[in-house]
């Protein structure tokens, strides 16, 4: 890879000084371009990318205000925002140069100058402009990143009573700040709920960055989601910072906070309450401001009464609940989907002609979608991939007649009786586990572990 020249642009009507400037700065620039009229600033700047400008603040004999140069620093600010321009000015221009500074300016030099200050002065003014354009260049990778992870995740898709709710629910918090939890089976599409609500929110020029709360054991809890500073365990070679300082200014989307320990949970709250974290090996603690979107398939109220989820915790979390209804509930919207996905992957994989006939539409609308939305994506990616012909026949769509709807009211397996089973002994306890596990004569972990299995 080539290295770009280093190129300066040297303003002042003084010819005497443009000759001494460039013959000292040639051998630190590649290109030194002088100018004395600087009505040809705007040219110069068009056509090429300075590192640094030196700009004199006097042109005219009988004007020496210095109001010229900072006329001309303001053009050339127009013409590229990154500029580095360094005023070149007498010891009586220092308070104009000074409030130059403060309207954009990188510094100011005073005549006579000093060599090796001046030189300083133009690295330093060359090393600002590098990097206002990797900032530039990083936002134009965020939006570029943000566009694709909108396009990845799609939109909410649904008419059915139930979606138009959760849409209408989106539009009244969506402008506020307020934490929010997102509750529902595993699959029916709880990221997406809290990537609409970001998107229509005024933090949606910023990031959203979720975590997998459920992935994150205790030793690792603190580093990933508070960050740590350098040398503060054995494998910390630098600095790094955690998701809630990422995701600053933006979202950050807690999905599977059902998972955490009791004690990762406090560490939570604390942060939460605080709005504040300490990195791992720190002592100032950071301030934040992020939204918190939170999700769970887990039933927290059940998790209170057994005592391992917080309270305070959970009233933390949900200032608004938004529950999501499974796909099997939601009607017409299977097939709408169904239509969606099967759009967007006949595009994929060049199956233009292909469509869903009469026979599968009836069985994925009747089909009881254990796994919801993701269930049907993959059912309809695997179909439109592994289909012969023009037509999605019943046999592509390779389902289990056991999970059609119509049988949901009559269990034909021991799995559903026994989901069955702990749902009702659930309501008749007001979910209250310990009292359900000894009214089915087992132990409170055992019905645990099955209330996560079934998703209940």
């Amino acid at each position: 890879m080539s290295i770009r020249k280093r190129k300066l642009l040297v303003v002042d009507d003084n010819k005497n000084i443009l000759t001494a400037l460039s013959r000292l700065l040639e051998l630190e620039f590649d290109e030194v371009h002088t100018i004395t009229n600087p009505n040809l600033i705007h040219n110069m700047v068009r056509s090429n990318h300075y590192d640094a400008i030196l700009l004199d603040m006097n042109y005219s004999a009988s004007i020496q205000s210095g109001n010229e140069g900072l006329f001309w620093m303001k053009e050339i600010l127009k013409a590229d925002p990154n500029a580095s321009v360094i005023l070149i000015t007498a010891y009586g221009d220092v308070d104009l140069a000074v409030r130059a500074v403060k309207e954009g300016a990188a510094d100011f030099v005073v005549k006579p100058w000093d060599n090796d200050k001046l030189l300083a002065t133009l690295n330093a003014a060359c090393n600002l402009r590098k990097s206002k354009l990797e900032v530039e260049s990083l936002k134009e990778k965020q939006k570029s990143l943000l566009e694709k992870i909108d396009q990845k995740y799609s939109r909410l898709i649904g008419s059915s009573s139930a979606m138009q709710k959760i849409h209408e629910t989106i539009k009244k918090v969506a402008g506020t700040d307020v934490d929010i939890l997102i509750l529902g089976e595993n699959g029916t599409g709880k990221e997406l709920v809290a990537r609409e609500i970001h998107r229509q929110s005024i933090r949606n020029q910023e990031m959203m960055v979720s975590v997998d709360m459920g992935s994150l054991s205790e030793s690792l809890f603190e580093s990933e989601m508070f960050g740590y500073e350098k040398g503060s365990f054995t494998d910390a070679k630098e600095m790094r910072k955690g998701r809630f300082e990422i995701a600053s200014d933006g979202s950050i989307f807690l999905d599977e906070i059902g998972n955490l320990s009791l004690s990762m949970q406090t560490k939570l709250l604390s942060a939460l309450q605080n709005r504040a974290f300490t990195r791992v090996g720190a002592n100032t603690p950071i301030e934040f401001d992020t939204r918190i979107i939170c999700a769970t398939n887990k039933n927290l109220r059940a998790m209170i009464s057994e005592g391992v989820f917080r309270e305070d915790l959970f009233f933390r979390i949900n200032t608004i609940e938004i529950t999501i209804p499974p796909l099997r509930d939601r009607g017409d919207d299977i097939l709408e989907l169904s239509d969606f996905f099967l759009t967007n992957f006949k595009a994929k994989y060049g199956k233009n002609a292909l469509k869903l006939n009469k026979d599968s539409s009836e069985i994925l609308k009747n089909y009881n979608w254990p796994g919801n939305v993701r269930e049907l994506l993959h059912t309809i990616e695997k179909a439109v991939i592994l289909c012969d012909s023009n037509v999605l026949k019943p046999d592509d769509l390779h389902l289990s007649k056991q999970e059609s709807n119509s049988s949901k009211d009559s269990p034909i397996t021991f799995n559903e009786i026994e989901k069955l089973g702990i749902m009702k002994a659930l309501e008749r306890n007001k979910g209250n586990v310990y009292r359900t596990a000894k009214e089915l004569n087992i132990a409170r972990q055992t019905l645990y572990n099955k209330i996560q299995k079934h998703n209940l």
